[in-house]
């Protein structure tokens, strides 16, 4: 009875400590709550439900990032042409709150929306999201990486994606450069990236470069195993429009897309392009990877993420992981749960010799 206690106590304070050096990480894909261009396509009551399925989760990380697909700006002139691939957002700046109330500490701005309205929409969405106290980086010459400090720990961001006015992935040396100054300052490194061909037929992660309309999307694999192989943690994409693999890979995690997660209007949400997740990631202090959870969410037209009791969002990523990294250093049960191959919990039998 003794051995039973004492082997009792030991797994609890073992539980314990685990618990205290455990930092959560939430992951979202691209968030553009309404537009007024072309044309008025908002929710309803300014947005203030799109994210009530989602809330709990998100707020409950100690840290949650995502992706601005657009700008939060009231008006300006439009950069975009009139052809077949052109689309423009614009968010009015009074949906920002609608952010801090969804738990986000963090925005990439690195997209292919960033610059829809030009200087003057980017830095209204600077000024709209320093605002709420939300941090963020990724336009050239700009705001660069961000330190973001949340329960003691200091979160070194950055995000990059493929345009002009975007820090470029395609740009190894810039990228090294701006991990080693994070590396520097920080405790945990997030790496973004904007990338890929878009549509349901790009969801699976190819080997080498990708191009879509005529543009060099990156080479997303080579990209995100550079960077942890230079000092991020974790690493989190966007940009298909459409979820994609999530990858373990020497200790670090992945998540190659994020796909859609709250845009009601103005993206398509045929099929999977609705499927909107919420990717949990614990790591310890180091920022290695000790597990994970997808939790299951879809959108429909005019809402934003719901509660996907099913679990077909979290079943398809772990189809899409077994398939494209088959040599992931975690796996996906049914559930969403995400957890590593090499975790091995000690014999209790260890602590009574």
């Amino acid at each position: 009875m003794k051995k039973a206690r004492l082997i009792i106590l030991v797994l609890c304070l073992c539980s314990a400590h685990l618990l205290a050096d455990t930092i959560t990480v939430a992951v979202t894909g691209d968030v553009m709550m309404g537009t007024t261009y072309p044309k008025m396509q908002l929710p309803v009551d300014s947005g203030k439900h799109l994210f009530a399925d989602v809330r709990q989760v998100m707020q409950s990380a100690d840290i949650t990032l995502g992706n601005l697909e657009g700008t939060l700006c009231d008006e300006g002139h439009c950069t975009k042409g009139k052809g077949k691939y052109s689309y423009a957002f614009r968010t009015p700046t009074g949906f920002a709150p609608r952010l801090t109330e969804a738990g986000y500490d963090y925005m990439s701005m690195a997209n292919n929306h960033a610059n829809d309205f030009g200087l003057e929409g980017i830095i209204s969405s600077e000024r709209a999201l320093r605002g709420q106290g939300i941090a963020f980086s990724g336009i050239a010459g700009r705001k660069e990486w961000a330190v973001v400090e949340r329960a003691g720990i200091r979160f070194g961001i950055c995000a990059f994606g493929h345009n002009r006015y975007t820090l470029k992935h395609r740009n190894m040396a810039h990228v090294k450069q701006i991990l080693d100054t994070l590396r520097a300052t920080s405790d945990i490194i997030i790496v973004s990236f904007h990338g890929g061909g878009e549509g349901i037929e790009y969801s699976h992660l190819p080997e080498g470069p990708e191009s879509y309309i005529g543009e060099d999307r990156g080479s997303l694999r080579e990209f995100a195993h550079f960077c942890i192989d230079n000092g991020a943690d974790i690493v989190y994409g966007h940009g298909p429009h459409v979820v994609r693999c999530i990858e373990v890979y020497k200790g670090h995690f992945i998540a190659y897309s994020l796909g859609n997660f709250c845009t009601p209007y103005g993206v398509s949400l045929e099929s999977v392009k609705g499927y909107a997740p919420v990717v949990v990631v614990q790591v310890n202090e180091q920022g290695e990877f000790l597990g994970g959870k997808i939790h299951s969410f879809i959108q429909q037209r005019g809402r934003g993420p719901m509660l996907d009791a099913a679990n077909k969002v979290a079943r398809h990523m772990r189809q899409l992981s077994q398939t494209d990294v088959p040599y992931s250093e975690a796996y996906i049960d049914y559930d969403g749960q995400i957890i590593r191959h090499t975790v091995k919990i000690p014999s209790p039998t260890l602590f009574l010799q």
